[in-house]
This record gives structure tokens, sequence and C-alpha cells, in this order.
């Protein structure tokens, strides 16, 4: 059951460029929006994610010379999938789709600002230092069990999801309301991932 003192949905990234016919789409990505809107009326307290890179961001490939779109480099913290330019801040790609009640968000996390770190979680960017402020802000608005839905489910929706546990919180994802790009077996790694770390799964047909 929704605890409206306690809950909070953090809808991840539903910007055009991950929807089809966007620069970097994930496959029947716009399914979802009208499950995720319904889901958001129910909820006191909403927080949305926006990937906002700038230009020559280093997780694109193209700032990369000779380097393929999908494949990995190493940088300082760590392997770095290079992606398609995407959500390049002001682009009507980076926007979020309208339907995500952005009126009724109490918060909304920007990520992938900093050129030379990529972010995938709401929570830590990629060099699993750097903080977005949500953990704390979370915690002073007294709220501790955190849904995610979104995309993409094997990448910033995952990672958020394991992040919020390592911060402490609950964490459980609406798998029916997220999809994934499932990469070289990303899917499967990440849902191993979440199950370790103690994230719970459900349907939204499951939560009253």
């Amino acid at each position: 059951m929704i605890d409206p003192k306690s809950d909070v949905l953090v809808i991840v990234d539903m910007q055009h460029d991950f929807l089809p016919r966007g620069a970097l789409a994930v496959a029947d990505g716009d399914a979802i929006i009208p499950g995720i809107r319904a889901l958001a009326e129910r909820f006191d307290h909403l927080v949305l994610t926006q990937d906002w890179h700038p230009p020559g961001h280093l997780s694109f490939a193209s700032s990369h010379a000779g380097r393929a779109a999908f494949s990995v480099i190493d940088l300082d913290y760590g392997p770095q999938v290079l992606w398609p330019d995407h959500c390049v801040q002001g682009t009507q790609g980076a926007e979020i789709h309208p339907a995500m009640r952005l009126d009724a968000a109490e918060l909304i996390i920007r990520k992938g600002y900093r050129v030379g770190i990529d972010s995938y979680s709401a929570f830590l960017e990629a060099d699993r230092r750097t903080p977005t402020g949500l953990a704390g802000y979370l915690r002073e608005r007294g709220l501790s069990r955190v849904y995610l839905c979104g995309l993409a489910l094997d990448f910033c929706v995952g990672w958020s999801a394991l992040d919020a546990r390592a911060f402490g919180f609950d964490a459980i994802v609406v798998e029916d309301l997220s999809r994934a790009i499932d990469a070289d077996g990303s899917l499967q790694k990440a849902l191993a991932d979440m199950d370790r770390a103690g994230v719970t799964r459900v349907t939204s047909g499951a939560i009253s």
C-alpha cells in the first residue's frame, strides 16, 4: 500500500530522446506513458529525473574520434559506454514528456551536466563519489520508501534503485512501467544486481 507520508515516486528520464524517434530511443518506451501518468496521480510525493548533457559531453561517441556509439572505453572512474549525442541541454530531445505531471513534481534532478562525468543514477554520478543531493532531500522530507519507474530499466532506473538501497532507502522498481535497452546482457545483469541488493520488483497492478 502507498503510504502518503513516507513514499515517493521517482520517474526516471521520460524524455523525448529516449522515446521512439529520439536520439537514443528505448524500444516501446512510449507504451509506459499512460501507466506512469496514472500511477503518479496516486502519489503525494513525486520526483523526476532529467538527463541534461552539455554539448560535447564525454559520454558521447562523437567526442572520441574513431569511436562508434555503444562501444566502451576506460575513463578515470571506470568503463564508459559511448552513446549517441542525446538529451543535450536546451534541446527538444532533452525535454521531459508533458504527461509526466511536471506541475506536480516536487523536485527535478538534472544529471549528467558535468561535461567529464556521465550519470545514470538519480543519487550518484558515474564516478560513484559525486552526489546529486537526492538522498539528503528525501531524508529531510521524511521520505523513506522509493518507487522507481521509467527509462531505462537496465541503466538509469536500475542504478537509481541500487543507490537508493545503498543510501538506506527501501526501493521498489515498477517493472511493467519501465523499459530496458538490453545491450549485451545488461538487463539480466541489472535484475540480478537489484535482487542481490534487496530491491523489490513489482507490477503496477500490485500497488494499492
